[in-house]
């Protein structure tokens, strides 16, 4: 039987955020009986799950909280649901990204000099909403260049981006918005808001990719920089997305002497080395056609 080679990214897993996110997360269960997080702190089931052991659970009814520590996402949130948690009284506990943080800051300062703001992300992504609310009421969020040509185009137009986003995507993004928003914007602004860690895992993982035989990306199905990643390399070659080692399909394996592996930046070590365990049985079994 020919062996198999299972090969990790050199950039994979949490990246400094996220670590950032569960440390603060976790010293604040310590300190506070009931946390309850304003949707999951990241997206990851074990990483949730791990912190509902330690009483922290999650919540999207703020109505519901009376009495409670509150704890921000990493992802942020609008200013419009500080306000309400404010209003209520709440203790917070915030653990936002620094990179999303400053991605809010930018998205303001544009706002209060009179810009419109287009975000190039996904609308329904917490980190956008949250980036839209402090980009006043001229936002919009698109992945799409080219839907710019439907907008209320204001004289002065900023464009930036949701952190996770791909570095050539938001390239191509703006691209098309120059040429769409053009003739009626008389000022443009573009402030490039992307994650430095997402980009170098993006950059690993098309890398990888390029010597493997199918790539196999892990992290939570509702994680926008895993699913980042596993576009990224289903440009290369056939690319698996697994939240869980459960997931592997011993039959997609068949045939592949050069497996990569890759993770989203909010995958725990432990799922990561569970995957290559896993995959490491089956190819001392029979992974051959």
């Amino acid at each position: 039987m020919a062996k198999i080679e299972i090969e990790k990214a050199r950039e994979l897993g949490f990246c400094f955020g996220v670590r950032r996110a569960i440390k603060i997360i976790e010293t604040a269960a310590k300190e506070h009986e009931r946390i309850v997080t304003l949707g999951p702190i990241v997206h990851n089931r074990m990483v949730v799950t791990k912190l509902a052991e330690m009483g922290v659970s999650v919540s999207s009814d703020l109505s519901q909280l009376q009495d409670r520590t509150i704890a921000i996402a990493s992802h942020g949130v609008s200013p419009e649901l500080l306000s309400q948690i404010q209003a209520q009284q709440l203790s917070v506990v915030d653990t936002t990204c620094p990179i999303v943080r400053s991605a809010q800051r930018a998205a303001k300062r544009l706002a209060e000099a009179g810009f419109g703001v287009v975000i190039f992300g996904e609308a329904t992504h917490p980190e956008v909403k949250g980036l839209l609310g402090w980009a006043g009421n001229e936002a919009a969020a698109t992945l799409h260049g080219e839907e710019v040509a439907n907008f209320s185009l204001p004289r002065r137009l900023g464009i930036l981006s949701q952190t996770t986003q791909n570095r050539s995507q938001f390239a191509k993004f703006t691209n098309r918005v120059i040429s769409v928003a053009f003739p009626y914007v008389q000022e443009l602004r573009i402030i490039n808001t992307l994650c430095e860690e997402t980009q170098k895992r993006q950059e690993a993982a098309l890398e990888l990719a390029g010597k493997s035989e199918l790539m196999i990306v892990v992290g939570g199905h509702n994680s926008a920089n895993t699913q980042r990643l596993a576009e990224t390399c289903s440009s290369i070659v056939e690319t698996y997305l697994i939240e869980t080692a459960a997931e592997i399909e011993e039959e997609r394996l068949v045939g592949r002497h050069r497996i990569g592996v890759t993770a989203g930046a909010s995958t725990p070590d432990e799922a990561i080395e569970e995957v290559i365990l896993k995959l490491k049985s089956f190819a001392s079994g029979n992974c051959e056609p």
